[in-house]
């Protein structure tokens, strides 16, 4: 089975139309970087890191998607690092000791949209107290532990969310641009403990990495005459990323993560994410995260065209699909952060393999 390290070799390996069809999307660097310990420090690094030797000589792979300039730098020996003693409240402590907070009760405990609310199985609107843009949202699930979901309650949430682009279309049929968010606690972002999503639903064009997917595929498009999302994914199925695919839906390992552990749910153009086969994908793969990767704090964001149909014919959103990416946001119980200006301001730095990643799940999601 291929690794992370093994991906240039891998990529030689590929028939000549794969071969191309990758360097089309990516360029992929095998790096090797060398320090020198001294003999004090041997034993501490043994321990922590295997072996001096493999501190001093290090495998590094970087991965670059020529096409949207994302990118990332895989480095194995950082899933080693000692990091330092977690200093905040356990999680589950802290969800008990919140319990009763606003979103307890939320028709008293915050604001409704100026047309009401959407209630759904698990969950039901608010608005935000404190918008993003002119109209942002929640949803609030009845259930208080962030990480308390079921796959209904994943559905419902796309349902719920949906619902409440459509009510805030009426209001204003110029705002077509929608987003959900899911920010699973708050090592995630989550500002409040109790679980809860975000909906916005913006005017003119897309929010700005919506709007920059559209522009890039369309470049590769009118470039080599072919869908980049479609070739995209099938990228990562020549080398065995594909964790499971149906009925026009695809969970993948990605190739370029943002961070730890991307999963990304693929749709197919047109396709509403509320229909079955995609709003089942993405909960299954929410539910695995947590149950089978045991990952305990989690972004979730849904990337799709315009809800204006008239938009959505034109400028290059016909070939784009409903997607959803889903990345590990770390211990909640550990005070080090994920992120930096690496990956703020040059590129992700990533320790865990995708391919392992996509070795884990495709038992439970492939079925």
């Amino acid at each position: 089975m291929t690794d992370i390290l093994g991906l240039p070799a891998r990529i030689t390996e590929l028939p000549a139309d794969a071969r191309q069809r990758l360097e089309r999307i990516f360029t992929v660097d095998a790096l090797e970087g060398w320090t020198d310990p001294p003999p004090e420090l041997h034993d501490w690094l043994a321990r922590h890191f295997g072996s001096v030797d493999a501190v001093r000589r290090q495998q590094i792979v970087r991965v670059t998607n020529r096409r949207t300039q994302d990118g990332a730098l895989f480095s194995p020996l950082r899933a080693s690092r000692p990091l330092a003693a977690a200093a905040l409240r356990a999680l589950a402590e802290e969800v008990e000791a919140t319990r009763g907070d606003e979103f307890c009760h939320p028709e008293t405990g915050t604001p409704a949209d100026t047309w009401g609310r959407i209630r759904g199985r698990h969950a039901i609107t608010g608005a935000n107290a404190a918008k993003y843009d002119a109209r942002h949202g929640l949803i609030i699930f009845d259930e208080h532990d962030p990480l308390a979901f079921d796959q209904d309650a994943v559905v419902d949430m796309l349902e719920v969310g949906r619902a409440w682009a459509e009510r805030g279309r009426v209001e204003d049929p110029k705002s077509s641009a929608y987003l959900l968010i899911w920010n699973a606690g708050p090592r995630a972002g989550g500002s409040i403990v109790h679980g809860h999503a975000q909906v916005l639903l913006g005017r003119g064009p897309h929010y700005p990495q919506v709007e920059r997917l559209r522009r890039d595929a369309e470049m590769y498009r009118r470039e080599f005459g072919t869908p980049y999302v479609s070739d995209l994914v099938a990228v990562h199925r020549d080398l065995g990323l594909v964790i499971s695919e149906d009925a026009g839906v695809v969970v993948l390992a990605s190739l370029a993560p943002v961070k730890e552990r991307e999963l990304l749910i693929v749709g197919a153009p047109g396709m509403d994410e509320r229909e079955p086969a995609f709003a089942g994908a993405v909960a299954r793969a929410a539910v695995a995260y947590r149950d089978e990767l045991s990952v305990r704090a989690f972004n979730l964001a849904l990337h799709r065209p315009p809800l204006d149909p008239d938009r959505v014919s034109g400028d290059g959103w016909d070939t784009i699909p409903p997607l959803v990416h889903l990345v590990d946001r770390g211990d909640p119980d550990s005070r080090s952060s994920d992120i930096g200006a690496m990956e703020l301001y040059a590129a992700a730095v990533v320790g865990t393999d995708p391919f392992s990643l996509a070795t884990s799940l495709k038992p439970v999601l492939a079925g």
